[in-house]
């Protein structure tokens, strides 16, 4: 059975290859370290039977964007400043693509979204798509563009209830 669970040292990371040298490093040099200081959340997929091995990963953390950063319907709905939850990376590993790992990451990140939101007060979960492929991907399951924010995508917490069923 796979499950999501945080980073800790027990996880092969060095061992993790997702194909992108920019991602691998993130994980194998850098995610416990933000942990560990509290500027970021690192979840790892594994499998029960063999815990220690990534097979897919993802990094939260908080941010604060601005209004005109949002979709046009949606600048109005916020004050110029809006607090929300950002999936700053997310990564499975070369021999585990196309299993529906990224997705299963991805409902995590929503869950954990809506978590904080009832404790602290979110607009929502945002990502950076770092190419058309990644954008792509996000759009899929009803991120949201701006017109002029090719990279910066947006999913309001009411699509986000609406996803999970809540």
């Amino acid at each position: 059975m796979k499950c999501a669970v945080p980073l800790n040292k027990s996880h092969q990371q060095a061992a993790f290859d997702c194909g992108d040298a920019a991602l691998n490093h993130y994980l194998q040099t850098t995610a416990r370290q933000h942990q560990d200081k509290g500027i970021s959340r690192t979840y790892v997929l594994v499998d029960e039977a063999q815990p220690e091995r990534i097979l897919a990963y993802m990094t939260l953390t908080v941010c604060e964007v601005l209004a005109e950063q949002l979709p046009p319907e949606w600048v109005k709905k916020y004050p110029n400043r809006i607090p929300a939850a950002k999936l700053a990376r997310l990564a499975v590993s070369k021999d585990c693509q196309r299993q529906g790992y990224g997705a299963y990451l991805l409902v995590e990140a929503m869950q954990k979204t809506l978590d904080v939101n009832e404790a602290m007060g979110l607009a929502g979960l945002f990502v950076d798509a770092k190419h058309a492929a990644a954008r792509q991907y996000y759009l899929q399951f009803g991120f949201l563009a701006a017109p002029d924010q090719l990279e910066n995508l947006f999913m309001p917490l009411k699509a986000i209830r609406v996803s999970l069923g809540r």
